[in-house]
């Protein structure tokens, strides 16, 4: 039996499909990511997402390589700062990023494939965060056994997402005093 083809993945209707998905994705959840919502945000017919994506998994996997690769792209600009766990704290504490980020976390619940792909995203990713704790930490002087890079990683992603899902929904309480104590140990640290 052959393959049936497949559109390229350069294609700029590739590119507006991912886009319109993300868009869709962003505003209604990740439940209403359907080919026909996503060609209607795209303006293009129904037939052009299986076109291109095989199956609605192969298109969240794709989105989800797409939303990576832009944060790649700030990770590298944060590591070429000067304030490296100050960008971090930035990229994690976007709105946007978190509301996406609980969305894939979602639907990974329900597909299995989309689970071991953001598995194993983040593997690499929090590998990359422990070594820009760790470079930090270790040229301020400080006590990596005090202060241990990787759940260090951890708290400020988590806490920052936290904040930034809170706020979406209007809750504020103690989000300034949890700001400073996080600004603070930046300072310190950078």
């Amino acid at each position: 039996m052959s393959e049936r083809r497949i559109g390229a993945e350069n294609s700029k209707t590739r590119q507006a499909l991912l886009e319109a998905a993300e868009q869709v994705m962003r505003e209604e959840g990740y439940a209403a990511v359907s080919s026909r919502r996503i060609a209607e945000r795209a303006g293009l017919k129904p037939q052009l997402v299986h076109y291109y994506f095989r199956t609605m998994d192969e298109l969240f996997l794709a989105l989800l390589h797409r939303l990576t690769d832009a944060y790649l792209i700030q990770f590298a600009r944060t590591l070429a700062s000067d304030k490296p766990l100050r960008g971090l704290w930035d990229i994690s504490s976007s709105l946007e990023t978190a509301a996406l980020t609980t969305e894939f976390l979602a639907l990974a619940n329900h597909r299995k494939e989309i689970g071991a792909e953001i598995i194993r995203l983040n593997r690499r990713m929090r590998t990359m965060q422990a070594e820009v704790f760790r470079k930090v930490l270790q040229s301020a002087g400080v006590d990596l056994e005090e202060f241990p890079p990787e759940p260090l990683a951890v708290v400020l992603e988590s806490v920052a997402r936290g904040i930034a899902l809170e706020s979406s929904l209007g809750i504020t309480r103690s989000h300034a005093s949890m700001r400073a104590l996080v600004e603070r140990y930046l300072s310190k640290f950078e």
